[in-house]
């Protein structure tokens, strides 16, 4: 597992529980891209990675793709939970 060398940006609010939700469920990055494509979600590792390293924004199309995949709520990732 490569540790991240970047510190976390702070674009995006749900970076970190997307990467914790992910990590959680035993999912690796590669097979979260493949069911964000299969919803309809194109994104590439490069963008995952941005996102859960919350350098990137995220679409609402993304956070609830995201949920979904997950099976957390979008309160969740949103830290309102």
């Amino acid at each position: 597992m490569r540790l991240r060398k970047q510190a976390l940006g702070n674009r995006n609010l749900i970076g970190a529980k997307v990467e914790a939700a992910r990590k959680s469920k035993g999912i690796k990055q590669k097979e979260l891209l493949a069911q964000l494509q299969v919803n309809g979600v194109d994104m590439n590792a490069s963008g995952l990675s941005k996102l859960e390293g919350q350098i990137r924004s995220v679409t609402d199309i993304e956070l609830v793709a995201l949920a979904d995949i997950l099976e957390v709520s979008i309160d969740y990732l949103l830290g309102r939970e």
